[in-house]
């Protein structure tokens, strides 16, 4: 919005205008890149002693409460609500009541009342008796009580642009959602990092404790004769490559629950244990017509669009109303009267009708920078709809995509563990050497690092899909499913929502 349209509107309305469209900004994030707020937090306490258990929704919920994005896009809020008070203030009645007292001394000749003004009155109107009380300079003690009374009746001009502030701080109230669902993903997505990294450890763990078991019965089979040197060097080997995978998958760890404390508001040395174990459920996929209609009643970035639509069009409505002229009231009544004197009543009523009547290089100018508005809201609009269907289409074929590689994934598993379980009986029996039994752990090492990372990026695009429905806020639970562990759907909990989760 031009300031030069907003030149009829007090500061106030001016200040919600320009802070709204200010926080609609800071709050708008990109459905696919959160910006650097959503990384931090407000810190809610310094680190207990204990381990916190937590779980993926006490963390959620911890970051809608403490991550930077949600506390400054709740501050926008609380500025907005502030305003939206002064702006409805601007257009209601001011009554204000005021009182003053003033002591005044006048010189009468100053003002002109000397000796030639007196005798140009005729004679009589004053009694030379009286000439010598009059003196030159005269106190006066002045009271003062009255109420004022100021209202616009009628300013479609200044009634629009009300409107259309209305309309921006809709958007905040928009942006605030959108932060919630940017915040969601992004705890989401580092539980879930930070749950793929346990599984690396226990895996790696896993195969230490073989490569530890064969170290054993190579090195026993060495001293007895049976196998040679090189067996027993080539388990040691891999036993110590192994150790190194567990130390840095245990630092990939630790550094992960970092990440996560960061963002839910907690110490970053507060010691956490992650009560949920990686969610497996498939997704039931819903038509595209069907997402995509969910995506334009319920994605806040689009709505928020919408809102700033409406507040363009409103502008362009209030730059063709300053052609119509205005009126407003003003009065008061009250009492005036000097101390020690009688008081009179005295009351003020003031109707101001405004005609604007050549300003026309203002008027067309405003006109045409409102309608450039209105298109350019139009056009992001309509870009932003297209937005939606091509990131609903890419979500839809990364979720098909990864569901497929997790198939795969745990094929590959299975085999890799009967595999690993084959070399290992045939060392154990003295069939053959140990390097078969390395070269199954690798493949096995492989398949559970692939299997770790199909999982998750399974879950990360069932949640990257929720967010681009714009149903991330209240269906995440149902699109990630139960932790692998549990046995019962989830379907119960969001019975009432088109979409379903199906544990498997």
């Amino acid at each position: 919005m031009k300031i030069r349209q907003l030149k009829k509107l007090p500061g106030a309305l001016m200040v919600a205008l320009m802070l709204s469209a200010a926080a609609v900004a800071q709050v708008y994030t990109s459905p696919t890149v959160a910006p650097d707020t959503v990384y931090g937090s407000v810190t809610g306490g310094p680190a207990m002693p204990d381990v916190l258990p937590l779980s993926l929704d006490d963390a959620i919920r911890r970051g809608l409460r403490f991550n930077l994005q949600t506390v400054l896009a709740m501050q926008n809020q609380d500025i907005a609500s502030g305003e939206r008070l002064e702006i409805i203030n601007y257009l209601s009645p001011t009554v204000t009541w005021e009182a003053k007292r003033s002591r005044l001394q006048i010189n009468l000749a100053t003002e002109g009342f000397n000796s030639k003004l007196i005798d140009s009155f005729p004679p009589g109107i004053i009694l030379p008796s009286a000439l010598n009380n009059i003196p030159a300079v005269v106190t006066v003690n002045v009271v003062v009580a009255q109420a004022n009374l100021d209202q616009t009746l009628f300013d479609l001009h200044s009634l629009e642009l009300y409107r259309a502030a209305k309309q921006e701080i809709r958007a905040v109230d928009y942006g605030y959602q959108s932060a919630r669902g940017v915040v969601i993903q992004t705890v989401a997505d580092s539980y879930l990092q930070a749950l793929a990294a346990a599984a690396n450890v226990a895996n790696a763990q896993g195969l230490l404790a073989t490569n530890k078991e064969i170290l054993r019965q190579a090195t026993l089979e060495h001293h007895a004769g049976v196998l040679p040197k090189l067996d027993e060097l080539r388990a040691r080997v891999q036993y110590q490559q192994q150790e190194q995978a567990v130390i840095a998958q245990q630092n990939a760890f630790e550094k992960a629950k970092i990440t996560l404390n960061r963002q839910i508001g907690l110490a970053a040395d507060q010691e956490i244990q992650l009560t949920d174990t990686t969610p497996y459920a498939d997704l039931r996929m819903i038509p595209l017509d069907q997402a995509l209609q969910m995506a334009y009643a319920n994605r806040q970035e689009y709505l928020r669009l919408q809102a700033e639509l409406r507040s363009a069009q409103y502008q362009s409505r209030a730059a063709r109303d300053e052609r119509l002229p205005t009126l407003s009231f003003k009065g008061n009544y009250g009492v005036t009267g000097t101390v020690g004197s009688i008081y009179h009543g005295t009351f003020l009523a003031q109707g101001t009708l405004s005609i604007p009547l050549f300003r026309e290089a203002q008027f067309r100018g405003d006109r045409d920078v409102a309608d450039a508005a209105t298109r350019n809201a139009m056009s992001q609009l309509a870009n932003f709809r297209q937005q939606i269907e091509a990131e609903i289409r890419d979500n839809m074929l990364d979720v098909a995509s990864a569901r497929q590689l997790v198939t795969v994934a745990r094929s590959n598993v299975d085999l890799s563990r009967t595999s690993l379980a084959d070399a290992t009986d045939r060392f154990r029996n003295g069939i053959d050497n140990d390097l078969p039994v390395v070269e199954a752990q690798s493949s096995l090492a492989s398949a559970e690092a692939q299997l770790v990372n199909s999982l998750y990026q399974y879950n990360v695009a069932k949640l990257a899909l929720a967010r681009s429905i714009g149903i991330i806020d209240r269906e995440y639970r149902a699109y990630l499913g139960s932790p692998a562990d549990a046995a019962q759907s989830v379907d119960s909990e969001f019975s009432d929502h088109a979409v379903r989760a199906a544990v498997h």
